[in-house]
């Protein structure tokens, strides 16, 4: 893409209300623009993002066997007053009626609703396990959004559910979620820590919550070591939800079960968050299957969350500096970029152009900044808005047969002779 083509409104300013790292260079990136309070309209630059990150949820939800659909964001109130948590679940849910006076809501989650939806067709054991998902956008009214994207009103979240016939099998599918999670915020780049969780208005006797570390984290986290050196080819969840892991209103220095030279302290930011919670929806939604007895027994349910847009201000906060955002590959909104600093001048669009068709024909997703504007705009938006590789293209280093390659998660640049750019940005794409 070219970047007088594409949609990019950098800024130098942020509102006052802009607290947060990751929410201010959101907005100077022209990722975001805020619609009303907690509510975004999500730009071409961060769509693109937000886009990457859905796309290594969904891969590894697939991945683990879990099914892709989509669900209505407004539900009839009717299943929710049949599982009790209409009155109780709070203010956050947005209650609304149709014109028939009906009452209605702007799903904040889908437990009810995913149940009412397997019980009308599954009922033998023959059938299980089974495990449905999609990403979808919720909203919660919160009473003071704040943070940006961290702790918005609208969100995108993947949601998905598991259906068991007993304790024994549904805790082999929280178990499945469990290493898919560890995978997917792998994938991205991120350290990721898993603590057991209070279940909160889900319900249930079992959760873990998945926190990202970073600098600028909302929460203080207490962990053993091992817990940052993990292997995607070997996770044990069991072994895993054994290691020591509190946030700080849970962990007591002196009854801390791991000795001290094996505990880290660090900052993190929730992420995730999964639940066994048993019969609990089935049997008030009768979400019952026949066993191998014949027997009529409720199904064993697990509820599984991602903040797949949360995770976009999640990786800006671990991964920034003084100049802008610092993307991992897997998620950057474009893997490389090349500043063409002389636009006027024909060597170097003749370089800029050539090299520009090369990455794109090897399916490199590429910004080619092609503008009219001040050397000093090009690198700093494109500093600003995170491209892992730069490609940095002068009349004076052309010159000389090189061109400036910049590593911005490395923060450094080296001058490549003209004939080995190709290969050298691609060795440090694929490292």
């Amino acid at each position: 893409m070219k970047y007088s083509e594409f949609f990019i409104p950098t800024v130098k300013d942020v509102p006052s209300d802009a607290e947060i790292i990751s929410h201010k260079l959101m907005i100077k990136a022209g990722m975001i623009k805020q619609s009303s309070a907690g509510i975004y309209s999500w730009l071409p630059l961060g769509l693109k993002v937000l886009k990457n990150i859905e796309s290594i949820v969904r891969e590894e939800q697939n991945n683990a066997g879990a099914n892709e659909m989509l669900m209505p964001t407004i539900q009839s109130a009717d299943l929710w007053i049949k599982s009790g948590r209409y009155d109780d679940y709070g203010k956050e849910m947005l209650r609304i009626a149709d014109r028939s006076g009906r009452e209605m809501l702007y799903g904040p989650t889908n437990e009810e609703l995913i149940t009412d939806i397997f019980q009308s067709y599954i009922t033998s054991y023959k059938e299980l396990p089974k495990n449905l998902y999609h990403i979808q956008w919720k909203f919660r009214d919160e009473v003071r959004p704040r943070f940006g994207v961290m702790r918005g009103r609208e969100f995108l979240m993947k949601d998905n559910y598991s259906f068991d016939l007993n304790e024994e099998a549904a805790k082999i599918s929280y178990n499945k979620m469990f290493k898919a999670y560890i995978k997917t915020f792998l994938r991205m780049g991120l350290t990721p820590i898993s603590l057991r969780a209070e279940t909160g208005p889900i319900g249930g006797n079992l959760s873990h919550e998945f926190q990202v570390l970073a600098n600028t984290g909302e929460s203080t986290l207490y962990y053993d070591k091992e817990l940052e050196s993990l292997d995607t080819e070997s996770l044990d969840p069991d072994k895993l939800q054994s290691y020591y892991a509190a946030v700080d209103d849970q962990h007591n220095d002196q009854e801390c079960p791991i000795p001290k030279e094996d505990l880290k302290i660090s900052k993190g930011i929730e992420v995730g968050h999964i639940f066994y919670f048993g019969t609990k929806y089935s049997e008030k939604l009768n979400a019952y299957v026949q066993d191998s007895d014949g027997k009529r027994v409720a199904v064993h349910m697990g509820s599984y969350g991602i903040g797949v847009s949360r995770l976009v201000g999640a990786l800006i906060e671990a991964n920034h500096d003084e100049k802008g955002i610092k993307w991992p590959k897997s998620v950057a909104p474009f893997k490389l970029s090349i500043l063409n600093l002389m636009p006027d001048d024909q060597n170097c669009n003749t370089k800029s152009s050539e090299y520009y068709s090369y990455f794109m024909s090897e399916n490199i997703d590429t910004l080619y900044d092609d503008r009219n504007c001040s050397i000093g705009k090009k690198l700093s938006d494109n500093d600003l808005i995170g491209t892992p590789i730069q490609i940095i293209i002068g009349k004076r280093d052309l010159a000389q047969g090189v061109v400036e390659i910049k590593d911005r998660i490395l923060d450094n640049t080296e001058k490549v002779h003209i004939e080995e750019v190709k290969k050298v940005a691609l060795e440090k794409l694929k490292s």
